[in-house]
Order: structure tokens, then C-alpha cells, then sequence
């Protein structure tokens, strides 16, 4: 047994929130190692029969009842106050419903509007010039709605982008190629400082780090929740307004789910109070509560307790890497500093494609991004730290 080895007993044996795994469904072959978390989570054992019971009982036997009765018509709210503690949110400020895209559309539009009550002149959005390419497709079209100039800038220069014409700015707080985190505290403080509102793209960190919406003043915020709050493919994302500026916010998809009134029926839109001006049209009930079932894994865990073993987690794996890979053959693209790093390593290889396509032949699952990086997410609900071993070894064996 090698020395790699007998440590990642010892961290496992160790590890406080090994007893989660049980919560999840990661069948497969022996040895098997699930490592695309970022991407899609593993499915949570609760989650299929809370389906079947919400498909069975509640649509086949009450039917419209369910609305009410089942709490089918709160469950955007409901669900956004459990996702609320993961990211640093109070309660009351995150609705849950439609895709990040679209949620991307209403923040950054409502932002540019609040900007434009105080600063008429304000014509200009930022955007993270090393986004996922759909929030850069959304914020051109928000700028073009808006009348606004879109500037694409890296996260670090923003500070030295921000002006009088600013009226907001769009940035992920982890990167999704590379796994770097980058510092909301300071850019939301700089962001504000130039009288700028702040829209942050969550989906790389809600659910594997703290994130701190209101201790930082965050104005908007998006996020997916197939990733690491693991509610399965196309679940519904969410959108978070901070409280004292939810009589302001003025969504560009104003729908009658989001009217004072829903079932008035009346032709002028009167928006609801707080979180409820999120909402557009009928929610996607059945993902929606598969969703809520999944959150209960987070039942007594602590976010800081997730990152910590997430830090533990790709520092092994980075020291596996180092020990096993042959030098020179990987390159690492994920910062090392804990403060720079989000809970994902990326790795340029030449053939990333190709080696991707072997590891997951035998096991290791992570995946590939055009046109060279390897990527392997760790999600410390359900991975440990025999886990990365095994993927390092495996990994060095295919670039042997």
C-alpha cells in the first residue's frame, strides 16, 4: 500500500462528513469514482420517492388541490429560504424558479434599471470576460433592451473599468474552466463605490463554499442548483434580490405569477412585495420538488465544514497528481492559493479529449472543456479522499 494510499485512509477515517455519502445513489462499477459534480450532482436517495409520491398522490389523487393543500403554489419561496443559508442570504430574498439564463436576463436588466433611477447616465454593463458563454449572450441582449454598451473585462481589471457610466456588472464567482474564485467582497465594494449595482453568477460556488450575499451588500444574484445543491438535470435555478431594494426591483418578465393579484386577472401589472417579483409564469413543480427533497441532505451541514473538506479534497488530489502524473505532462490551471480556488481542479493536457474518454471507460468520471482542459469537481458530500487517490493513479496511468 503506498504511502498516498494509507493517507487517504486516514483522511476518510477522519472525515466528518463521510457519513453523507450513504445520502446519495453512486452505483456503478467497483471502484467507480464521480468526479463531474460541477456539472451534474448525484442523484440524493430521497429524491425518487418523493417524485413518485408528488407524480402518484398528489397530481394522480388531488389533482388542483395540490396547489394549495400540497403547497405546490409557495413552493418558489419555501424553497428559496432553504437555499438562502447555503449562500449567506436571510430568508425572504431568493425565489426559486425558470433557468439561470433566464434569471441572468431579469438580474441584470432589473440592475440596470435600479442604476438608471440615481444615475440617468449610466449606459454601460461590464461583464466577465471569461464567463459561461450564455451570460455573455444574455448580457447582449440586455444591453441592447436597455440602450447600454456591453464591455467584456477580466474580473481583476473591473476595479480600473468601473465609471460614471456604469450602470452594472455581471461577473461568476468561480470561474468555470479553470476553478478560480474570484474575491466578491472587493469587486461588489468597487462596484458600489462607482454607484454600480452588482450581479453575481453563482453557479460554481452555491452549495461548495460560503458566498456571503448579504454580509457583502450583494444587489442581484443568480445560480443553478443541478450542480453541487444536487437537484438534477434542468432543475430550476433561482434569483436573489436583496431585501431593501425589492420594492425597486423592476423585472424586464413581468408575469402573473409575480402580480399582487395573480388570480385578479387584471389587465395593468401590479407587482408583488419582496421575492415574489421574481417570478414569471407557472412553476416546474415536479423538478421543483425533486429539488426540495434533494436539499435535505443539507440537513445539520455546515457550508464552512463543505469547504473545508473541499480545500482538503483538491489539495490531495493536486499532491496525487504531483506524486503519480509524469512530470510535465498536465499543467495545472486552478490557483493554488485556498483563497483563489472555488472546489474544482482544471488540468491542460494536450489530449485531454481522448484521456477524458479513457478515464470514464474505467470509472473516473470528470469531463473535458474545448480544447485542452481536464476537468474534475469535488463534491465533499459524496466524494472522499480514496476517491481522488484512485482518480490520480488512473489519471497517471492513462498519461503513463
Amino acid at each position: 500500500m503506498s504511502e498516498l494510499t494509507q493517507k487517504a485512509e486516514k483522511l476518510d477515517a477522519g472525515d466528518e462528513l463521510a457519513a453523507r455519502r450513504a445520502e446519495f445513489v453512486l452505483d456503478g462499477p467497483e471502484g467507480a469514482v464521480y468526479l463531474d459534480g460541477n456539472s451534474l450532482g448525484a442523484l440524493p436517495v430521497a429524491v425518487p420517492g418523493r417524485v413518485a409520491d408528488v407524480v402518484g398522490r398528489q397530481w394522480g389523487e388531488m389533482r388542483i388541490r395540490s396547489w394549495t393543500e400540497s403547497g405546490w403554489w409557495t413552493a418558489p419561496e419555501r424553497i428559496g429560504d432553504r437555499i438562502a443559508p447555503l449562500v449567506g442570504a436571510a430568508a425572504g430574498q431568493i425565489v426559486v424558479g425558470d433557468s439561470t439564463s433566464v434569471n441572468v436576463f431579469k438580474a441584470l436588466v432589473g440592475a440596470v434599471r435600479l442604476a438608471q433611477e440615481t444615475g440617468p447616465d449610466r449606459d454601460e454593463i461590464l461583464v466577465d470576460a471569461t464567463t459561461f458563454p450564455t451570460d455573455g449572450y444574455i448580457a447582449g441582449s440586455a444591453a441592447r433592451m436597455t440602450g447600454c454598451t456591453l464591455r467584456p473585462v477580466e474580473p481583476s481589471e473591473v476595479p480600473g473599468a468601473l465609471g460614471e457610466r456604469t450602470a452594472a456588472v455581471l461577473l461568476n464567482h468561480v470561474d468555470y474552466r479553470t476553478g478560480r474564485l474570484h474575491d466578491l467582497p472587493s469587486l461588489t465594494a468597487a462596484v458600489h463605490a462607482a454607484g454600480a449595482c452588482a450581479v453575481w453568477d453563482l453557479c460554481h460556488s452555491a452549495g461548495a463554499l460560503p458566498v456571503g450575499l448579504d454580509a457583502h451588500g450583494v444587489d442581484l444574484a443568480v445560480g443553478c442548483t443541478y450542480k453541487y445543491l444536487n437537484g438534477g438535470p434542468g432543475s430550476p435555478a433561482y434569483l436573489y434580490v436583496r431585501a431593501d431594494l425589492q420594492d425597486r426591483f423592476d423585472s424586464p418578465l413581468p408575469g402573473w405569477n409575480s402580480h399582487a393579484e395573480p388570480f385578479g386577472m387584471r389587465f395593468d401589472y401590479a407587482p408583488a412585495e419582496g421575492a415574489v417579483r421574481g417570478r414569471v409564469g407557472t412553476p416546474d413543480i415536479l423538478s421543483m420538488l425533486a429539488l426540495e427533497a434533494a436539499l435535505e441532505v443539507w440537513d445539520g451541514v455546515t457550508v464552512e465544514a463543505v469547504r473545508a473538506k473541499s480545500l482538503a479534497l483538491t489539495d490531495f488530489f493536486l499532491e496525487c497528481v504531483g506524486e503519480y502524473v509524469p512530470e510535465g505532462r498536465v499543467e495545472c490551471l486552478t490557483p493554488l492559493p485556498h483563497t483563489e480556488r472555488g472546489s474544482q481542479v482544471a488540468l491542460r493536457c494536450p489530449d485531454a479529449g481522448p484521456v477524458m474518454r479513457r478515464l470514464i471507460d474505467r470509472g473516473v468520471v470528470g469531463d473535458f472543456r474545448h480544447p485542452d482542459v481536464l476537468r474534475f469537481g469535488f463534491t465533499p458530500l459524496y466524494v472522499g479522499f480514496a476517491d481522488v487517490e484512485r482518480a490520480a493513479r488512473a489519471l497517471a496511468e492513462e498519461l503513463g
